[in-house]
C-alpha cells in the first residue's frame, strides 16, 4: 500500500462514473481588475494551488478519479522560476554529477537500485505555458544524459510547452495524492505502478512529460486523478503528446519508446529507455 501511495503522491497528483463526488475545492488566489469608479470590478481567473487539497482514497490506495476542475480543463498555469531563466531566451543545458544538496532533497537512498555515480544532474531550458523561457532540472542515468539534453533542445526549438521541470523530492513519497501535479521529471526511486519491481524511473531511465496533460490510463484508473478531461485525446490542448509529434520523434531518435503506444494500458506521459 505504501508503494501505491508513493506513486499517486508523485503524480500529485476511463473517467469515473456519473456518481463520482465533485472535485475538491482548492485554495485559490484571485484579484480584481482595476476599473473606473462606479463600475463593477471583473474578478481575475483564480490560480489553482497545486498540491493543496488531498483526495479521498480508493480501496486500492490511489486517489479517487474525479472530474477535472474547470480551471485545469485547458491547463495553462504559470511556471515558478527556481533557477535563472536562460540568457537571451536561447536554449542552454548543463550536465554534471548530482550535487550533494540536490541528492539530499531527491528520492535517492542507499536502497535504490542505482548508484549515485551512475546518475547525472541536468539543467535545461524549456518554454512554459506562460510563453516565457525557463530553466528546469532533472536527474537521469549518466549514459543518457547528453541525449536527453538534445531531446529537450528539440522541444525548446518547437516551443512545446512544459509547466514544471524539477527533481522529485523525498517529501512527495509520503504525501497524500492530490491528483493535480504536472511535473516533468525523470529519476524517482519507486516501484512500477501496481507492481513490486523497480520502475525504470528508479534507474533514471524514464521521463514523464506533462503528466496531467498526458495521463496514465488503466481501466477506471487515471493518474493524475483529476486529469479525466485529458483522457479524451481528440480534444488537443497545449502540452499534450500526440502520435508522431516532436516529443515522440525526439525520444525515438535516442532509442526511447513511448507508453502512449502500449496496448494493455496507456501511459501517455511516459518515455523510457527500457521499454517499461
Amino acid at each position: 500500500m505504501r508503494r501505491v501511495l508513493v506513486f499517486a503522491a508523485l503524480l500529485l497528483a476511463g473517467c469515473s462514473s456519473a456518481t463520482s463526488p465533485a472535485a475538491p475545492t482548492p485554495r485559490a488566489h484571485s484579484s480584481s481588475t482595476s476599473v473606473p469608479s462606479g463600475t463593477t470590478p471583473v474578478p481575475a481567473a483564480p490560480q489553482w494551488t497545486v498540491g493543496a487539497t488531498p483526495l479521498p482514497l480508493r480501496p486500492d490506495g490511489y486517489g479517487q478519479v474525479l472530474p477535472t476542475p474547470p480551471v485545469l480543463a485547458n491547463r495553462s498555469l504559470p511556471t515558478l522560476d527556481r533557477l535563472p531563466p536562460p540568457a537571451g531566451g536561447r536554449y542552454a543545458s548543463t550536465v554534471a554529477p548530482v550535487p550533494a544538496d540536490v541528492l539530499a532533497r531527491s528520492t535517492w537512498q542507499p536502497s535504490c537500485p542505482v548508484a549515485v555515480a551512475d546518475l547525472r544532474y541536468l539543467t535545461m531550458s524549456f518554454w512554459g505555458y506562460d510563453n516565457r523561457a525557463h530553466t528546469g532540472e532533472m536527474i537521469v542515468a549518466a549514459r543518457f544524459a547528453d541525449a536527453v539534453t538534445r531531446v529537450f533542445g528539440h522541444l525548446y526549438d518547437a516551443r512545446f510547452p512544459i509547466e514544471e521541470m524539477r527533481v522529485a523530492t523525498a517529501a512527495e513519497l509520503s504525501a497524500p495524492p492530490t491528483g493535480d501535479g504536472n511535473n516533468t521529471t525523470a529519476f524517482v526511486c519507486r516501484s512500477a505502478t501496481k507492481q513490486t519491481r523497480w520502475s525504470a524511473h528508479a534507474y533514471g531511465l524514464a521521463i514523464d512529460v506533462n503528466p496531467f496533460c498526458n495521463p496514465y490510463i488503466r481501466g477506471d484508473l487515471v493518474l493524475p486523478e483529476l486529469a479525466s478531461s485529458y483522457v479524451d485525446r481528440s480534444n488537443v490542448r497545449p502540452g499534450m503528446v500526440e502520435p508522431g509529434d516532436v516529443v515522440v520523434r525526439s525520444f525515438a531518435a535516442i532509442g526511447w519508446s513511448w507508453g502512449g503506444e502500449w496496448q494493455s494500458l496507456k501511459d501517455i506521459q511516459h518515455f523510457t529507455a527500457t521499454g517499461d
